[in-house]
C-alpha cells in the first residue's frame, strides 16, 4: 500500500494550569493516505484544533510522534508544498484582493510566475468566483471568503488539506456549500483531506469518521 500521507502514532499533548497538567490528547492514532477524506468530530474543547494544529507542523507533541510522508519532521518550506490549511476565520489579508490572496500560498513557496497567475484564475473559476478576483475580502460575503481560502490551500497543490471548522463563521446553507465544495475538490484532484468539524452531518461526508472525547478516539 502507498505511504500515508499523515501519521499519528500515540500522540499525546498537554498544557499547564496552575499547578495542574491538563492531558489534552491522551493517546491519538491516524494514518491518512493520498485521497483519503478523513473527518474529526467532537464537543467544543475536546482538543480538535489542538490535534489540527499537530497535524500542521504547528505546535510540538509532548509523546507518540506525527510523520509526514515518512518524516519525523516538517519545515516551513516543506510545508508549503505538503499541506493547504483552510481556517474558520478566514485568515485572509484584507488589504490585497482575492486573486493575490490565493497567489499569496505560491508567493511564500516560491516560483511565483505565469503559470502560477493561471492556476490561481483556474482555481478562482472552480470555486465559482472567476469575476470576483480583483474584489477585496471585504467586499466578499462569508461564504465567497471560506472559497477563496479553499482555492489558496489548494495553490500548491498540496497532498493533503487540513480544514479546522471550516463553517465555523458560516450560516448552515452556505457551510453546506462549502463542504460540498471541498470534498469535491479534493475528490478532483487526489488531495487527501482531514476536516475537524463539530457539524454531524458534514462529518459523515467523509470515507473515514472519528470521534475526539476524552482525548482520545472512540468509535461512531
Amino acid at each position: 500500500m502507498n505511504q500515508p500521507v499523515l501519521k499519528a502514532s500515540g500522540v499525546r499533548k498537554n498544557y499547564p494550569s496552575g499547578d495542574r497538567v491538563i492531558e489534552v490528547l491522551r493517546g491519538v492514532d491516524l494514518e491518512v493516505r493520498a485521497g483519503e477524506t478523513v473527518s474529526v468530530r467532537g464537543e467544543s474543547g475536546s482538543g480538535k484544533s489542538t490535534l489540527l494544529n499537530l497535524f500542521a507542523g504547528l505546535d510540538k507533541v509532548d509523546g507518540g510522534e506525527v510523520l509526514w510522508d515518512g518524516a519525523p519532521t516538517l519545515d516551513a518550506a516543506t510545508r508549503g508544498r505538503l499541506l493547504g490549511i483552510v481556517f474558520q476565520s478566514f485568515y485572509l489579508i484584507p488589504e490585497i484582493d482575492a486573486l493575490s490572496n490565493i497567489l499569496m500560498a505560491r508567493r511564500i513557496a516560491g516560483g511565483l510566475d505565469d503559470k502560477a497567475r493561471a492556476r490561481a484564475q483556474a482555481l478562482l473559476a472552480k470555486v465559482g468566483l472567476g469575476e470576483r478576483g480583483h474584489h477585496l475580502p471585504s467586499q466578499l460575503s462569508g461564504g465567497e471568503r471560506q472559497r477563496v481560502a479553499v482555492a489558496r490551500a489548494l495553490m500548491n497543490e498540496p497532498r493533503l488539506i487540513l480544514a479546522d471548522e471550516p463553517t465555523g463563521n458560516l450560516d448552515e446553507r452556505t457551510g453546506d456549500s462549502v463542504i460540498e465544495l471541498l470534498l469535491q475538490l479534493c475528490r478532483e484532484t487526489g488531495t487527501a483531506l482531514v476536516l475537524v468539524t463539530h457539524n454531524a452531518a458534514h462529518a459523515a461526508k467523509a470515507e473515514h469518521q472519528y470521534r475526539l472525547h476524552d482525548g482520545v478516539f472512540v468509535s461512531l
